[in-house]
């Protein structure tokens, strides 16, 4: 017989033994099976780049704009979205894009795009530029400072080199861009053909201040002497050692690495082994695309390029170029695409593990563009993972999402919770079926959306199902520096 201190030790201890039954004491309950989550995905194959989890039949809980878990363990929301069969992975960071218009972008997240980044061209004022776009975007999207267009809006033509008061004065912009939240410093040498090193120098200086990187067109695209890809790399190279600053080198399948990439990525490799902080991006396609009338097809682009007229053809439609032709369109400006990539180039920077994924587009209305603009995510998992096996599905991912987000986490702390599919992290998720995602833009239409992306959350709402864009729905949060001020809810 039980006597009363004995029943009272029981009592007493009754309500910790259910809780510990139902928290995990025997395994019997998880912790986070009774919380309703706003958004669950259930089933699916969960991958993550940073810590390597790639697992089937796991659940994903968002609540708000926030991973709130990932489990094996069953969860419950007021939306449920089945994964089985798909892939669940972090949102692709688009690193080297443009401004997010509102006809290109809905092309981005159709391609699986949950930031789009203007670091190749960018703004001279980042504030004003991310003003414009605040509320109405449905991706997350920021702007470095770009020199080539401060350098034009005060006189500076590109075929002269800044004076000595010119480049103060540019120092100061950038100096205002980067404290307005600018992301970095975009430079395109070969398009400012004068541009002296002395402008670089102290552009680099300005980045190494606000801790952020340099994204570099380099000087040149081809291995023709006087000026090769090897001659661009050091020039930037050296600098990012003597200064201490981070460098990108934008795109190296179409500059600074064609016709040489082996050695042009040995050279990278080298670099990092000799503590120079530099990365590097490419677009999977073995042909390039820019407008025919800028500095690149100045005389000899036959000779460097080693193409002739017939290798160029005006995006967004079926005609290959000729001597006649390519006047005409020349002055009006219009971008060709010049088939003037080896295929080995884009299969060795791909493989390279200090290379990620940019595209280098975003589609205009008229669309005169290349199919970059809204099928490279989806191309890189369809030819370059499923098809030719060139890379591994996870470290396509990692190239598409963790690698953007940490070249630019160092000076942005949004970065840093981007990128990965974490508890904490933001819900920015995309949902594909890895046998099926495939890009259907062309030459001849580059304005073709990819298909098998069947859900892109951004910041916890949903943009794309499978029935369709959800085009009322524009979640997309401005990303920044920290130096002054704060992104919230898409406004400064």
């Amino acid at each position: 017989m039980t006597d009363r201190k004995g029943i009272g030790l029981i009592l007493t201890a009754f309500p910790c033994l259910v809780l510990w039954l139902l928290f995990g004491g025997l395994g019997v309950v998880n912790a986070a099976s009774p919380t309703n989550y706003d958004i669950v995905i259930v089933g699916g194959r969960v991958m993550d780049p940073e810590t390597g989890l790639d697992k089937t039949g796991m659940n994903v809980g968002i609540n708000g704009r926030t991973i709130a878990v990932v489990t094996t363990e069953p969860i419950i929301g007021k939306v449920e979205i089945s994964a089985a069969g798909f892939v669940v992975s972090p949102g692709f960071i688009d690193i080297l894009s443009y401004d997010p218009n509102e006809y290109g972008v809905w092309y981005k997240v159709a391609d699986g795009v949950t930031t789009n980044l203007a670091m190749h061209g960018g703004a001279i004022e980042p504030l004003k530029w991310r003003k414009k776009f605040a509320g109405i975007t449905p991706v997350n999207f920021g702007a470095g400072f770009f020199y080539n267009s401060a350098r034009l809006s005060i006189g500076v033509n590109p075929y002269r080199p800044a004076t000595t008061k010119e480049i103060e004065r540019l120092v100061r912009m950038a100096q205002k861009a980067l404290d307005e939240g600018g992301l970095g410093l975009g430079m395109s040498l070969e398009y400012a053909p004068g541009a002296s090193q002395d402008e670089v120098e102290a552009m680099m200086t300005v980045a190494k201040r606000f801790n952020v990187p340099v994204f570099f067109h380099v000087r040149y695209s081809t291995m023709e002497a006087p000026g090769t890809n090897i001659d661009a790399l050091n020039e930037v190279i050296t600098l990012a050692g003597k200064i201490g600053a981070s460098i990108h080198v934008d795109h190296i399948n179409s500059t600074g690495g064609t016709f040489s990439m082996a050695a042009s990525l040995e050279l990278i490799k080298k670099a990092v082994e000799d503590g120079v902080d530099i990365t590097a991006c490419t677009y999977p396609y073995p042909f390039w695309a820019t407008y025919l009338n800028s500095a690149r097809f100045d005389d000899g682009w036959q000779k460097r390029f080693r193409i002739t007229y017939n290798d160029l053809q005006i995006g967004g439609s079926a005609e290959r170029l000729t001597k006649e032709n390519f006047a005409k369109y020349r002055k009006a400006g219009k971008l060709a695409v010049a088939y003037a990539i080896p295929e080995d180039d884009v299969t060795q920077a791909l493989s390279s593990p200090f290379v990620m994924l940019g595209s280098d587009g975003i589609m205009e209305p008229g669309n005169n563009n290349h199919p970059r603009a809204a099928g490279t995510f989806a191309r890189t998992l369809r030819v370059y993972v499923r098809e030719d096996k060139t890379i591994t599905l996870m470290e396509a991912i990692n190239k598409m999402s963790l690698m953007p987000a940490k070249r630019l986490e160092a000076a942005s702390a949004q970065m840093r919770k981007k990128g990965r599919l974490q508890q904490g992290m933001d819900a920015d998720v995309v949902i594909f079926n890895p046998d099926t995602v495939t890009d259907t833009a062309t030459v001849e239409r580059p304005n073709s959306f990819s298909k098998g992306f069947e859900y892109v959350i951004v910041n916890g709402r949903i943009v794309k199902d499978p029935r369709g864009l959800r085009k009322n729905t524009r979640p997309g949060q401005g990303i920044r520096t920290e130096r002054s001020g704060k992104a919230v809810g898409g406004k400064e």
